[in-house]
């Protein structure tokens, strides 16, 4: 087995699993089903085309920076807004909430076939399609790819070693949301198909690991 390592950083982060039009939520560490999405925009892989490969692997966050939930309160319509069925709606505003995190660093790890592990790192580097972390309005702010994002190692290793990604003065401890067959957390993000939008869930744990030294003091 190896380990794919992604960082994931960027002015906003936005990973729902329950959103709905006029309330899209956010949580706090990035949904396996977002982090899919994100594969098949650098494989180029189409909404109807299978995922099995890709949620076959076991997913870990590693929590660099936690960030900070802001909310953003949505209208559209004052002068009317665009159907998707073509011309424009003039009355009847629609309102939202978003919520994001602002300021947040993880450290992504997939663990899986190597063969497979080493065309997703390819692909990263030169991705089809844009890359957005869970909405298109949250563009990274530093690479995806890593220069030695495959490790061959396990998930848990590889979280717990690689150089800490954050700023300023480091934890003690950093927060690990580990995918584990028998975990006691259910999360609802574990797709199935992102063309009819069909999730199956996933249990989690969450451990907590001595924080790795930056990379320019290892």
């Amino acid at each position: 087995m190896a380990t794919l390592l992604l960082r994931l950083s960027a002015p906003m982060q936005a990973w729902g699993t329950q959103s709905h039009f006029s309330h899209r939520d956010t949580g706090r560490e990035p949904s396996k089903s977002g982090v899919i999405g994100l594969l098949c925009a650098a494989l180029g892989r189409p909404r109807d085309e299978p995922v099995s490969d890709l949620a076959a692997l076991t997913m870990g966050v590693r929590v660099d920076q936690e960030g900070i939930l802001r909310r953003d309160f949505h209208t559209a319509g004052m002068d009317g807004y665009y159907k998707v069925s073509g011309g424009v709606q003039r009355k009847n505003v629609i309102t939202s909430e978003r919520f994001y995190l602002v300021d947040a660093k993880f450290l992504v790890g997939l663990e899986g076939d190597p063969a497979l592990l080493s065309r997703l790192q390819a692909a990263l580097q030169q991705p089809v399609w844009f890359l957005f972390l869970g909405r298109k309005a949250c563009i990274p702010s530093e690479r995806v790819w890593l220069p030695d994002g495959v490790q061959q190692s396990d998930l848990l290793t590889a979280l717990s070693t690689y150089p800490w990604l954050g700023s300023g003065q480091p934890p003690d401890q950093l927060r690990v949301v580990l995918e584990d067959q028998n975990g006691t957390l259910v999360r609802s993000d574990s797709p199935v198909s992102f063309e009819s939008r069909r999730f199956l869930p996933r249990t989690t744990r969450i451990d907590y690991i001595s924080t790795p030294l930056p990379a320019e003091e290892v």
